[in-house]
């Protein structure tokens, strides 16, 4: 077996096909979007070049000289971690301890040689809300831009000296059930009070919902935990990158005298349109996923974003707003599962709310660290308050 270094469309192709080789059996498998993956790696699109980032991809070629694995190492200067921490992801590898050594060692040692002390894997060379963390536990088809792998990946990242650094957390439900009581007496107190409404979201007036997530988001998280401002101009760009596959029953907002307080995203499961797609998005599969999104049913939805900004927490707004939208959820019937997007297990307050629901684990990732210095004592994600 040998590496080599993604420098051509040609190696680039290989790099995306990879996969194609390790999940051929594998009926849980989804072939993520050839576009979802290049975009990681263009300079023009990925932000995470901005301000020195950088990355490199490998093939791994047996003695016939197929493909039978992959890797990236990067390094994101905006990752924060208590020593210098670069990345790796994208991994595939054969069951093969000796195949995992040879990607391993490759992306340790370029990431050493630029000044790094650890990795973290496998991550994405950009935010967590993709590719991020390894398939541990509830083996099923994966979410839309969701890291999935075989089961006998996690024996060979700990066989290599990957420590679990933080569990990802899913939970879901089933939509059509009837929510625990509290959330009823919660929903009816606060209905009494004139001063609070919900509304789903319109398509026609995107922009107003754009400001007013940007409101509540801004409110709920920034400085928070790291968190950063998002500016009203992304989240309109964001807005209409989602408005085609919006359901306007699944996204929701709750209003304090006409101040947004609140907020639910959610979309349905785009992996069950862009899984028939074969990893290809031009013009044909443009038409047939338009067909698919017409004709076929989409069974689950998917939680995005869930907040509640700080002055009102605690007074049952997070129940008010569930209520509304359950009751037009339910009544239309058309989703049989809701799952939302992992939560840290540093998050213990977040994992309370969502196990509030009537939820259950539905799946669990885990991002993996690497320290050079082997002596080094291994520190956990710090909790958060």
């Amino acid at each position: 077996m040998q590496l080599k270094e993604v420098t051509t469309a040609a190696d680039e192709r290989l790099f995306l096909d990879v996969p194609r080789v390790i999940y051929a059996n594998d009926v849980n498998w989804i072939q993520p979007l050839d576009k979802d993956v290049r975009e990681v790696f263009d300079t023009e699109k990925n932000k995470a070049f901005r301000g020195g980032g950088e990355v490199i991809r490998w093939i791994l070629l047996d003695d016939s000289g197929k493909a039978v694995g992959r890797i990236a190492a990067f390094i994101n200067k905006k990752y924060k971690a208590e020593q210098p921490t670069g990345g790796l992801g994208f991994w595939e590898c054969p069951n093969d301890p000796e195949a995992a050594r040879l990607l391993f060692d490759a992306a340790r040692d370029w990431l050493a040689a630029r000044g790094m002390e650890a990795m973290d894997g496998p991550i994405n060379f950009g935010e967590r809300d993709r590719w991020w963390g390894l398939q541990v536990e509830g083996f099923q088809p994966p979410l839309y831009c969701m890291n999935y792998n075989p089961p006998y990946y996690q024996a060979l990242m700990e066989g290599y000296g990957f420590q679990p650094y933080f569990h990802q957390i899913c939970f879901a439900l089933d939509p059509a059930k009837r929510l625990q009581e509290k959330f009823y007496e919660r929903h009816e107190q606060l209905s009494k009070d004139p001063n609070y409404s919900a509304r789903r979201v319109e398509k026609s007036k995107i922009d107003a919902y754009a400001a007013d997530f940007t409101k509540v988001y801004n409110a709920a998280w920034a400085g928070h935990g790291g968190g950063k401002t998002i500016e009203e101009r992304t989240v309109r760009k964001m807005f209409q990158s989602m408005k085609p596959v919006m359901d306007e029953d699944i996204i929701w907002f709750v209003y304090y005298k006409d101040e947004p307080i609140a907020m639910w995203v959610n979309l349905p499961d785009l992996n069950q349109w862009f899984g028939k797609l074969g990893g290809k998005f031009g013009l044909l599969q443009k038409l047939q996923f338009l067909y698919h999104k017409t004709f076929s049913r989409n069974s689950r939805f998917v939680g995005l974003v869930f907040g509640v900004v700080p002055a009102f927490q605690g007074k049952g707004v997070d129940a008010y707003m569930i209520v509304e939208a359950a009751q037009v959820i339910q009544k239309k019937a058309q989703y049989q599962e809701y799952e939302m997007q992992w939560i840290g297990d540093f998050n213990p307050k977040m994992i309370n709310i969502a196990e509030s629901l009537g939820t259950h684990r539905s799946r669990i990732l885990t991002t993996y660290r690497y320290l050079f210095d082997r002596e080094k004592t291994f520190h956990r994600h710090p909790m958060l308050g």
